[in-house]
Order: structure tokens, then C-alpha cells, then sequence
């Protein structure tokens, strides 16, 4: 029987913090897997998530275009294509059960934001 290889999620630099606006998406290219990034809140407090670039109902690379909002508690990203929402924390597609992006973790030090992938 062969052993099974292990893996370990490496964290990636991607960017300086000052790069990303506030309630929008940035795109950036992640060991050839893009990935929407995108900075949300306001003076109480700031967040970012990473998720896939990639909208699976219309088929492109679209998501950091779209549209931030919330639903319900949920904070989401409205596709740009067919305006599905998608949940940052989870990835989960409001409208469709059989839908969702990947969702990947992210830190911030001294200003640079690192993504795991």
C-alpha cells in the first residue's frame, strides 16, 4: 500500500493592505488560481475575504466585479453575470443549493495581506 502524500496549505503574500477599496473586489493571481478579494465594514471595524474569482453559474472569472451587500447577516457578492449571491464567510450561493465558490483564509501582517491556499 503507498503512503498518501501530505499536504500543507501554504500562505501566499498577495498584496499590501492599502491596495484593496473598501466595499469592492480586487483580483489576484494565486499559484495559477485566481482569487477575489475583497475588503469590507467601515470604522467599526474592517474585514477581508478571499474566495474564487471564478462565477460557476456563468461560467468566468467575474466575482471581484460584483456587487457587495448583505443578506440577512450575511455578507455577500452579487455575480455580475446572473446576480447570484454568494456568502464571503462560506462560499454558499443564496439562490442555488447545488452552487458555491471556494472560500480561502486570510491574515493580514505588517500590512500585507497573505491568502492560503
Amino acid at each position: 500500500m503507498q503512503a498518501q502524500a501530505s499536504f500543507t496549505p501554504k500562505w501566499h503574500d498577495v498584496c499590501d493592505i492599502d491596495d484593496l477599496v473598501t466595499n469592492s473586489g480586487v483580483c489576484a493571481l494565486v499559484e495559477d488560481q485566481q482569487v477575489a478579494l475583497f475588503l469590507t465594514g467601515g470604522e467599526e471595524g474592517k474585514q477581508i475575504f478571499a474566495i474564487s474569482n471564478w462565477d460557476p453559474v456563468g461560467q468566468a472569472n467575474v466575482l471581484y466585479r460584483g456587487i457587495l451587500g448583505t443578506i440577512s447577516t450575511d455578507i455577500v457578492v452579487a455575480s455580475p453575470l446572473y446576480k447570484e449571491h454568494y456568502v464571503l464567510e462560506t462560499g454558499k450561493c443564496v439562490e442555488r443549493n447545488d452552487v458555491s465558490v471556494a472560500v480561502f483564509p486570510v491574515r493580514v501582517d505588517s500590512q500585507r495581506v497573505l491568502v492560503q491556499l
